[in-house]
């Protein structure tokens, strides 16, 4: 759990200023943000020394980039939540 001291800390290495009546209101976005991170540790990845694994380079050869758009329709087909042109994501920082 963050406390206000790690708040302070994380603002002064983020070089703003945070008002000493918002470090509550940051703990808890700070201690909601870290919640939502830590559910990658709940992930099984193939190591990286096994013979299959995920990991890969990927290189294509110079030349002409595809045409702009090309696969924007098909992506944003795929995503759960759109707000007209824009995709939606889960809101994890309020900016009240």
């Amino acid at each position: 759990m963050a406390t206000i001291e790690d708040v302070r800390k994380l603002a002064a290495l983020a070089r703003i200023r945070v008002e000493d009546s918002e470090l509550e209101k940051f703990t808890s976005e700070f201690d909601a943000i870290l919640a939502y991170v830590g559910q990658l540790e709940k992930l099984e990845l193939p190591s990286a020394g096994s013979e299959k694994s995920a990991l890969r380079n990927v290189m294509r050869k110079d030349g002409e980039p595809h045409e702009s758009g090309k696969y924007t329709e098909k992506l944003v087909k795929q995503f759960p939540a759109r707000e007209g042109d824009a995709l939606s994501v889960k809101q994890i920082i309020s900016h009240e």
